[in-house]
């Protein structure tokens, strides 16, 4: 079994972190579904300013929010304004490479979707793999 990525908020903005809650990782509903991300799924999170990777678990917010708050812990890894990257991730055998086309998603300061893009996995004419990024929008 390998680990792969399975789905990508990438530079999405920190809106808030709430040190006395009990863990997690708070995310607009909306954001998550569209990366296929679910609620009490565990996520990898990647602070672009500061380079703190953590990993915590995902708790649906208001829906239409674009939030993105770091609860308990994890509070202490980011800022509200950091630019982060929350990845998803999935085991599967090296045949099923090909099956898994994760969505990742871009976003602007206001947490906007910017762009939706898909990871792809191929093979060429001599059946190695390839790797191609395709804009969804």
């Amino acid at each position: 079994m390998r680990k792969v990525v399975r789905g990508k908020l990438h530079g999405l903005y920190v809106t808030g972190a709430d040190l006395n809650y009990h863990g997690s990782i708070t995310l607009d509903p909306d954001h998550c579904e569209a990366a296929g991300i679910l609620p009490m799924e565990f996520v990898d999170i990647w602070n672009k300013h500061s380079g703190a990777r953590i990993s915590t678990y995902v708790i649906y917010g208001e829906r239409g929010s674009r939030c993105c708050i770091l609860n308990g812990a994890a509070a202490r890894t980011c800022q509200r304004g950091d630019e982060v990257i929350i990845c998803n991730s999935a085991y599967v055998q090296e045949q099923e490479i090909e099956h898994i086309k994760p969505v990742v998603l871009t976003f602007h300061a206001d947490n906007s979707i910017n762009e939706r893009l898909q990871y792809n996995v191929g093979r060429d004419s001599q059946e190695r793999l390839t790797f191609d990024i395709l804009k969804l929008d």
